[in-house]
């Protein structure tokens, strides 16, 4: 069986799971920020190792399973928990489960995660919207034959070669603000850098990445945003700031500092996910 072969599989299983309910809006929930899913209604909750072909989470902070179900209204499903290249993953284990949201049907995505906070203007907490990437990891998921098929007949997707100049969704980030704003609260936009990880960056690695435009560093989201984009899925990128980027803080980093700081954040991101799971849902629904 193809690669292609395998994802429609997992698709399949989780289709049949899922009943009547057919979701167009996705949501990946990063280090700590797992909770969020908790907010989703009537769940339906499928364990990844139950999914044919899933790859399994085996960081702290990342539950792994699927939960779809209704969040402010809508038809949503949730990855609580993603894989990354680092737990020694390949690129296409990686990716997988974004070709699967492609294969239910999928039409726009939140993917967030834990950043380290390169501008010196961020707090620990904040809630940064992703304005651009750039990739550090090494690797490119798409590398390899092109499976044209993922574009599930959408005009324009599944290219060998295409565009990225607006890889997260400038209306969606507008969206993103206004809902913020309903809150009480001011999103910055920021420019994520991705590393392959595990060890933290080194702060000669930090001053580089400032000088290159980066404001957030990070293990993962460039992969998911450029298969997503790939297969025509409209991305959301917003990461929560859980410490500061190496050399400026006074204290070494850990994985724990990470994962506590986004249990601190995380109800506050599930009031913004909720307005915007309403928005967006009606936004794509509208155009399919």
């Amino acid at each position: 069986m193809s690669y292609f072969d395998d994802v429609m599989m997992a698709a399949q299983y989780v289709r049949g799971k899922l009943g009547r309910l057919q979701p167009h809006l996705g949501i990946v929930l990063g280090s700590g920020l797992g909770a969020a899913a908790g907010s989703v209604i009537n769940p339906v909750i499928i364990p990844y190792e139950d999914i044919p072909n899933f790859p399994r989470s085996t960081v702290e902070g990342h539950s792994g399973r699927l939960v779809a179900g209704t969040l402010g209204g809508a038809s949503v499903v949730v990855m609580q928990g993603r894989v990354h290249y680092y737990e020694g993953h390949q690129p296409e284990a990686v990716t997988f489960p974004m070709r699967v949201m492609g294969a239910l049907g999928i039409r726009a995505v939140i993917l967030t995660n834990a950043a380290g906070g390169i501008s010196e203007k961020y707090r620990i907490g904040q809630l940064v919207l992703i304005s651009d990437h750039i990739n550090m990891m090494g690797w490119n998921p798409l590398v390899g034959p092109n499976e044209p098929r993922f574009a599930f007949k959408r005009n324009n997707c599944g290219l060998r070669f295409f565009d990225m100049s607006e890889a997260y969704s400038k209306r969606l980030r507008e969206m993103s603000s206004r809902a913020a704003a309903l809150e009480g609260e001011k999103l910055d936009e920021g420019v994520y850098l991705a590393v392959s990880g595990p060890s933290f960056e080194t702060p000669a690695e930090i001053r580089a990445y400032r000088t290159m435009g980066a404001t957030l560093v990070g293990m993962s989201t460039v992969p998911e945003t450029i298969v997503a984009r790939h297969m025509g899925i409209e991305v959301l990128g917003i990461s929560c700031v859980t410490n500061l980027a190496s050399g400026l803080s006074a204290t070494p980093l850990s994985h724990t500092e990470v994962f506590e700081a986004g249990r601190q954040v995380e109800r506050k991101l599930a009031e913004l996910l909720e307005r915007l799971a309403m928005w967006m849902a009606a936004l794509v629904d509208a155009e399919s």
